[in-house]
């Protein structure tokens, strides 16, 4: 069944995270996407555990649903070919830095000049014009810049990172965004487009939506910081057997939790009347609701949570997580037998189209796997793609692919 994005051809010369993860979820909405890699490989091959060299776990789940071609742009044959295949794209993406894309012949006038309908998707790690232009920039480093060790200290805890890639993620999204905004603009002008989509200004301004807070005002009506989510307390309640989310946000709710805890007065008690009052207090709220909620299992929360419409869910461990009932009944996971690395879990995307059920992306290639079917689409022999092998222009499964096992 043809995807939401059927037609729509991106040559994807991302590496790492952030652009592989927004490749990886345009391919699952139906877009084609070739992975052009180094005869090395992306990096990513190589992080997490794998039965086989190059095919980590973590690129079996970002590289689902695109083919990979190998080749060897640094090298001046390796230029007519990549050329064709831009004439072909209609997206072109990378996450280069300028002066890496310009060795390459990556920037937007030579991709525009080679294909006057492209469009141009760069992820980099902060804007040009500012001091940090053409730095390095890695999911860590983001977080430390958008503050995010501060606020875990803010919160309660120590200065730490936040255990997931999360500033690698969140650009992704925006770049997927970016691309299909290009897409569109292009459709109705007809003109080529470039978007430029940085990591620093993405989760500055995801950071800062929140906890800009006060100083929204001009002068500040109040510090920096929204309090509720800076509360120490803002975390799961510890429940008899396990931990618990609740989260009642409306007067009614908390009434209702209130009297589900035996202390309806407190609905009355000035502290906690009206969402500013509970706000300013949420600290101590949170305290008192933690002490009552420690006295019973999870399981009779969700139950009185479920009687009284109190927003209320089971806090899952990671491994709970593959286990919840919901996303076992909408099917987040699912096992398939990759061609090459045997049974795995697939994870679905979270964008789905009801009209018309899609069919699953194709699974995580091997290096360099759909090298010779690409070119043999844009155009080249046989004997050219021979040549081009027997150079090390292209490389073609086979030969030696990168080491797997652990990376960082």
């Amino acid at each position: 069944m043809a995807g939401l994005l059927d037609g729509v051809r991106i040559l994807d010369l991302t590496t790492m995270g952030t652009g592989p993860y927004a490749t990886q979820m345009l391919g699952e909405m139906g877009a084609g996407i070739i992975k052009l890699e180094s005869p090395e490989g992306d990096p990513i091959r190589n992080v997490g555990p794998a039965r086989s060299p190059g095919m980590s776990a973590v690129f079996l789940a970002l590289g689902r649903g695109k083919r990979s071609i190998a080749l060897d742009l640094r090298q001046a044959a390796a230029r007519p070919v990549f050329e064709r295949l831009v004439a072909r794209a209609d997206v072109v993406i990378h996450n280069m830095r300028d002066a890496a894309a310009r060795r390459l012949g990556l920037t937007f006038a030579e991709l525009r000049a080679i294909n006057p309908g492209i469009v141009s998707c760069a992820i980099l790690g902060f804007a040009r014009g500012g001091p940090y232009s053409g730095r390095p920039a890695y999911d860590d480093l983001i977080q430390g810049l958008v503050a995010l060790p501060d606020l875990m200290e803010r919160a309660g805890g120590p200065p730490a990172y936040v255990p997931l890639a999360l500033a690698d993620r969140i650009t992704g999204l925006f770049a997927a965004q970016a691309v299909l905004a290009g897409v569109v603009a292009r459709q109705r002008s007809g003109e080529a487009q470039s978007v430029v989509v940085p990591m620093f200004e993405a989760l500055a301004g995801f950071v800062l939506g929140d906890h800009l807070y006060g100083a929204t005002f001009v002068p500040p009506e109040a510090p920096m910081g929204y309090v509720r989510h800076l509360n120490p307390y803002r975390r799961p309640f510890r429940t008899a057997d396990g931990q618990i989310g609740i989260i009642p946000y409306t007067d009614r709710q908390w009434q209702a939790l209130f009297a589900a805890i035996g202390q309806p007065a407190l609905a009355g008690d000035p502290r906690f009347a009206g969402l500013h009052a509970r706000t300013r207090n949420i600290a101590e709220l949170y305290a008192i609701v933690g002490r009552h909620i420690a006295t019973r299992t999870t399981a009779e929360w969700l139950e009185i949570c479920a009687g009284a419409d109190i927003p209320a869910m089971p806090t899952n461990t990671l491994e709970g997580l593959l286990d919840d009932p919901h996303l076992r009944a909408t099917g987040l996971a699912t096992e398939v037998a990759h061609p090459s690395q045997g049974a795995l879990l697939r994870l679905r995307g979270a964008v789905r189209r009801e009209q018309a059920p899609e069919s699953p992306p194709c699974e995580a290639p091997r290096l360099g796997e759909h090298g010779g079917e690409v070119l043999r689409e844009a155009g080249l022999s046989e004997d050219e793609i021979a040549a081009l092998a027997g150079a090390g222009v292209l490389h073609l499964p086979g030969s030696a692919e990168g080491n797997g096992g652990q990376g960082a």
